[in-house]
């Protein structure tokens, strides 16, 4: 389904040739919105009282990518504690701000803003507000990078690279309903997964295998960790050294037993897999992540292509 959202990140330049690199994104052009003039020019923009931010439309294919990811990539190239400030240029045009057509789009938004104050003891200083006015910039600044490829950007070169290969996982790996998890998965995956259970040691089906593959969450696919990085560490259960990428999991506090240990989770199936604890090899870096069979599925390397996961062989 394509929806809109409108994104003020700094000079349009650089922000919109961000924006449209990012897959999913089906049409961006830049303009001046929020403001409390009609049809303004840039330089009355830059040079007068009229309100209005730079701006870019974005029009985007909500299967490929979500509002919330699209966010956080939003996010990464700006100062979101700045006030009418980014990289070089200053004034009140140049704010940030998230400005909405949809009225279901605020919570989502304002969710996003709660998670990245998270991130900073300043308050956030991006605007969210409905969209009230937006009005499209002089056709020379649209697409601007593209015909002055040497002109200003206060983006890095770093930053439209990451855009091109970004991947909003939640479309592709995101949480099922208990309803269908019962269905299909098998009692123990479903209690270790759902009700935080553990499964005995020793008597699991990954804890002594060391093919080569990837292990994937058993409730979404999404992969989680690589048999590059298992290791035998006798408890009884897999044991690896590090995920393949850190943002797949949530560690939570965990009291249970009269004990304090860390709880792993996987982020966008919200599954139970196991616990990270300090005592791993200290030339992996000192990890072990203990972990569910019943939490895993296997998939050999030499299946990996046909299942889908032909970009994590590069990995080994």
């Amino acid at each position: 389904m394509k929806k809109e959202i409108y994104l003020a990140g700094g000079c349009f330049w650089g922000t919109e040739k961000y924006l449209e690199n990012i897959p999913g994104i089906l049409f961006t052009e830049v303009g001046y919105a929020n403001g409390n003039t009609e049809n303004p020019t840039y330089k009355e923009v830059c040079s007068h009282n009229t309100g209005h931010a730079e701006t870019v439309k974005v029009e985007y294919d909500d299967s490929i990518i979500g509002l919330t990811y699209l966010l956080q990539l939003y996010y990464d190239v700006i100062n979101p504690i700045s006030v009418n400030r980014q990289g070089g240029d200053v004034g009140s045009q140049y704010r940030t701000g998230i400005y909405f057509t949809d009225d279901k789009d605020e919570a989502v938004i304002r969710d996003s803003i709660n998670e990245l104050q998270k991130k900073y003891k300043e308050k956030i200083a991006i605007e969210v507000k409905p969209l009230s006015c937006y009005y499209r910039a002089e056709e020379y600044h649209q697409k601007y990078l593209d015909k002055n490829p040497g002109g200003y950007c206060h983006i890095g070169a770093d930053k439209f690279e990451k855009a091109k290969k970004a991947e909003d996982k939640s479309k592709k790996y995101g949480k099922k309903p208990k309803s269908e998890l019962r269905e299909n998965l098998t009692d123990l995956q479903f209690e270790v997964t759902q009700n935080s259970a553990t499964e005995p040691p020793f008597q699991n089906e990954y804890y002594n295998k060391f093919e080569e593959g990837i292990y994937v969450d058993i409730t979404t696919g999404e992969p989680l960790f690589m048999s590059t990085d298992k290791f035998e560490s006798g408890c009884g259960w897999p044991s690896f050294s590090k995920p393949i990428d850190l943002d797949t999991l949530n560690n939570v506090e965990d009291r249970s037993f009269g004990r304090l240990r860390t709880e792993v989770r996987s982020k966008l199936g919200d599954a139970h897999l196991g616990h990270v604890f300090e005592d791993g090899p200290i030339d992996r870096g000192g990890l072990r992540y203990c972990i569910n069979s019943a939490s895993l599925r296997f998939i050999p390397k030499e299946k990996m292509e046909k299942e889908g996961y032909g970009n994590y062989l590069k990995l080994f």
